[in-house]
């Protein structure tokens, strides 16, 4: 076997390495990497801390062929990624089947107005929304692969307690529930895959995290429509059938995330996962440094390591992240208005409960492959902000019961509301590009020694540091 590694200096900062490998005349494959670590001058910087739990498997001298990382990446997809999406069914099939209830007459049962209900999903929201930080200190203290599968089963327990539901205070009491230990699930998780997963690789699986949301809420509406027509057995009505049974469901996949999630790529090892782990020492090596030589701050912090009051009030008052944090608020307006209300605008238009459930599946549907294009189209173009144009707390209370029942000052605030998150999006990309070119004039106006010496007197943390680029 022969090998040529061959080094060209791209500039004083970054080194591209191009590795074949020849055996018996055939060529295996050719790996480029582009890092600091190969930088001798910055390197040190960037080294992981001994407190890291990936320190013992970082190489930065290891190489391997494409098809290795490849055939990896597979396992990681397998191993992790899947059953992640499955957890997240479980997320969506206990927030999601109130719609479906809504076609069983869910609210007339209980006496409930159309405003009793946006205040439910107010209350849904707001629980959200106030716990999803205090969730991610949980996560950071305890384990992502602790806190997450606990969060699960907590939530189930909630959603299999909706079966008894008797009025205005109960059903407010479960959704402010849920929307408690609901939060910070989904920033946790994508947290916990960021440990496995390159930043090009991520926006891809991501969408399969979504589109495992929008294929349960296809699945969800199937089974509603079997599990509804349950209505008058043991003198129930259909919707409490729907609440226990998708509850149930949700609790068991709770209770296998409790021995199934490791803590890292190097702590798969367990009494359940076998006791050599999923994965061998070469790949953990491959794993580990792959990711660090993407993004080498990934080891600033271990898995178990708590968020101080200061770091979590730098983060507060980050004002790069501003453009982010509106669009958060805005983006989802719209979309979730109207799935809110769909059932019930079925249900009003004479749709029978079965017919409506089933209604719900074609749009769902054809939103997993859309979401899947745009997924794609991103890594492509390498884009974020703009191939999106194509605040869940306001959208439970743009439609209103004076409104009912086509919704005609709701529906030109939507409208209004989408042509605000185009250009939304399009400032947000603006900023982040203006930030970026920002620094990189900054940064490449340094000599080697001299960003040298800033990396080692800067007091800059994350974004605030000139070496710093954000993905738009």
């Amino acid at each position: 076997m022969s090998s040529d590694v061959r080094r060209t200096n791209e500039s004083e900062s970054s080194v591209v390495i191009d590795v074949l490998e020849k055996t018996a005349g055939e060529d295996i494959a050719v790996l480029e990497t582009e890092d600091v670590f190969y930088d001798e001058v910055l390197a040190k910087h960037f080294v992981p801390p001994d407190s890291y739990e990936g320190k013992h498997r970082f190489d930065p001298k290891a190489v391997w062929a494409k098809e290795e990382e490849q055939k990896l990446i597979r396992k990681i997809d397998t191993r992790i990624m899947l059953f992640c999406c499955i957890c997240f069914s479980a997320l969506q099939l206990d927030r999601g089947n109130l719609s479906n209830a809504l076609s069983d007459n869910m609210l007339k049962d209980l006496g409930l107005t159309t405003d009793d209900y946006n205040t439910g999903n107010t209350l849904f929201f707001v629980s959200f929304l106030f716990m999803e930080i205090p969730s991610q200190l949980i996560s950071k203290r305890i384990g992502v692969e602790r806190w997450v599968p606990m969060q699960m089963v907590l939530w189930s327990v909630v959603a299999i307690s909706q079966c008894a539901l008797n009025g205005r205070k109960s059903f407010w009491a479960t959704r402010a529930l849920l929307g408690m230990f609901e939060g910070g699930f989904i920033p946790d998780m994508v947290l916990y895959l960021s440990y496995f997963y390159k930043g090009d690789e991520l926006p891809v699986r991501l969408s399969w995290f979504w589109g495992t949301d929008t294929l349960t809420s296809v699945i969800g509406a199937l089974l509603a429509a079997g599990i509804l027509q349950l209505r008058g057995a043991n003198g129930w009505e259909g919707w409490r059938y729907l609440f226990l049974i998708e509850g149930v469901i949700t609790l068991s996949i709770g209770a296998v995330a409790l021995v199934y999630l490791p803590p890292s790529p190097t702590q798969t090892a367990s009494f359940f996962r076998g006791r050599d782990g999923w994965f061998t020492k070469r790949e953990e090596t491959v794993m580990v440094t792959r990711v660090l030589r993407d993004d080498p701050t990934k080891s600033d912090m271990h898995n178990r390591q708590s968020i101080t009051l200061k770091l979590f009030w730098q983060s507060l008052t980050d004002y790069d992240m501003a453009p982010l944090y509106a669009l958060g608020l805005m983006a989802f307006i719209p979309l979730n208005t109207f799935t809110n209300y769909f059932t019930l605008n079925l249900k009003e238009l004479g749709f029978s409960t079965f017919e409506t459930n089933l209604l719900t599946v074609p749009g769902s549907f054809l939103s997993v492959w859309t979401l899947l294009g745009i997924a794609w189209l991103s890594r492509r173009l390498q884009q974020r902000a703009l191939v999106t144009i194509l605040g869940s707390l306001i959208a439970s209370n743009i439609y209103r019961s004076n409104d009912a029942p086509y919704y005609h000052r709701g529906n030109r605030v939507l409208l209004g509301l989408c042509v605000l998150d185009a250009v939304l999006m399009l400032a947000t990309k603006a900023w982040y590009m203006w930030r970026n070119a920002q620094r990189e004039r900054a940064w490449d106006a340094m000599t080697s020694e001299q960003k040298d010496t800033y990396l080692s007197q800067t007091k800059g943390r994350g974004n605030k540091r000139l070496n710093f680029r954000s993905a738009h």
